[in-house]
């Protein structure tokens, strides 16, 4: 899945436009380097995500193309 898409699923990030733009703006790593909005994310990956002040670090559990907003947390654990 697509890094944007999985931003986006796990509610991460609220819109698919704005995860594609801190993508672009290497606000969005994976790993430890930058990556671009088509990435394809896997389990086990940590993200790390900086958006103003607050940088937000987690590992991906799950993939999956659809989720309940309860459920999304499931999703990924945070570091």
């Amino acid at each position: 899945m697509r890094l944007d898409k999985y931003l986006k699923v796990s509610r991460l990030i609220k819109r698919r436009t704005v995860a594609n733009e801190a993508c672009d703006n290497e606000r969005v790593s994976v790993n430890g380097r930058p990556v671009r909005a088509s990435y394809a994310v896997a389990v086990g990956d940590v993200i790390e995500i900086a958006l103003g002040a607050r940088v937000t670090r987690v590992e991906v559990l799950t993939i999956s193309e659809h989720v309940a907003k309860g459920e999304a947390p499931a999703m990924y654990r945070e570091l």
